[in-house]
């Protein structure tokens, strides 16, 4: 029920780093509430890259998000700009946000967003977060919205994919989005039923995958399918990289191990192996049913929390709950697949 009288102030709302399934809903979560409250909205374009320079923003309004909560990708745009990292980047953001009349700040982002969040809270600013990551491993929330949709897009790969395998009589590797933390390949190559899991938490013995895919073959299965985070690397061995350089957050660009494993697979064994590289598939399309209550659901809260004051906090969802934890719980160390996690999909490893 919006409230008489004149209007509160307003809070910006951006989204940073890599997109993900439901980041609309968040969006949407964040406007009805908000203005329900008496706020007014501004969403900030490009991620931080929008309170810089001029300042790329457009009004949030009921019209605005009717709906949207159903689209992929964010209305917003996104970037995986650092502020911290530019000449005078926070004092433009700060600025910006002064200009355009904005008490509040929403950022939605993984661990590098919230992290420039973080320190903009410390500058003194009224800052909440929503943590966004398809790869499941920010700490202090239970599942972070967008991860639903990438594993049933994973899964469905993999699903598909056995068929193929079988026709040809192949090991048909599938490399997963996953950097440091495995959850998506994990969960993504439980329910495709891949025959051999392989995870960024846990270094690969390459003759160990070449004795499962012999032992299947003795047994008259003569394919393999075989799930990999684009993170894994062997137990003597580097992560392979797609490009040297770095972006503003100091990441590098990881991809190429499906095509390492599969060429260094075909010649151990003598199987014809081949690679698929789901890449931003995993990230692309509508969000299912699950993602989209859920941020719809972190988006309400987050704009609640302003209401309240609940500064340097995220929204995160806790067994079924949605609760407010502080910001630097997300930060620093992330949320990996513990052993015991792994142990349970290696039951079914080499198994039909």
């Amino acid at each position: 029920m919006a409230v008489s009288g004149a209007r509160k102030k307003q809070i910006a709302v951006v989204t940073g780093g890599g997109d993900a399934p439901a980041l609309n809903a968040v969006i949407r979560g964040i406007v009805v509430r908000a203005i329900s409250l008496g706020y007014d909205v501004l969403g900030f374009r490009k991620g931080w890259a929008g309170l810089l320079g001029e300042g790329e923003h457009h009004p949030l309004d009921l019209d605005e998000v009717e709906d949207i909560h159903m689209l992929g990708g964010t209305i917003l745009g996104t970037s995986r700009t650092n502020p911290y990292k530019l000449p005078n980047g926070v004092e433009q953001v700060k600025a910006t946000l002064k200009k355009f009349n904005c008490q509040y700040l929403i950022a939605i982002g993984g661990e590098d967003t919230l992290g420039v969040a973080w320190k903009l809270h410390q500058d003194g600013m009224k800052v909440v977060g929503v943590p966004k990551t398809i790869d499941n491993d920010v700490n202090a929330t239970d599942y972070t919205f967008g991860f639903d949709t990438s594993v049933n897009i994973a899964a469905e790969a993999i699903d598909r994919l056995h068929t193929t395998a079988q026709s040809h009589d192949r090991v048909m590797i599938v490399e997963v989005m996953g950097r440091h933390a495995g959850w998506l390949t994990l969960h993504a190559g439980m329910a495709g039923g891949a025959h051999i899991i392989l995870l960024p938490e846990y270094p690969y013995d390459l003759n160990e995958i070449c004795k499962i895919i012999r032992r299947r073959e003795s047994q008259g299965k003569h394919y393999t399918m075989i799930a990999v985070s684009e993170g894994a690397h062997p137990l003597e061995g580097e992560h392979i990289t797609q490009v040297a350089e770095k972006d503003a957050f100091d990441h590098v660009r990881l991809g190429g191990i499906g095509e390492r494993l599969a060429r260094e697979i075909e010649k151990l064994t003598g199987k014809e192996a081949r690679h698929v590289v789901l890449g931003h598939l995993q990230r692309a399309g509508h969000p299912t049913a699950f993602d989209r209550v859920l941020g719809t659901r972190l988006g309400v809260h987050a704009a609640n929390m302003v209401e309240k004051g609940e500064f340097g906090k995220i929204a995160c969802l806790q067994g079924t709950e949605i609760v407010s934890k502080d910001m630097k719980t997300a930060l620093g160390e992330l949320k990996t697949v513990p052993r015991y996690r792994y142990d349970e999909a290696r039951l079914f490893f080499g198994v039909e």
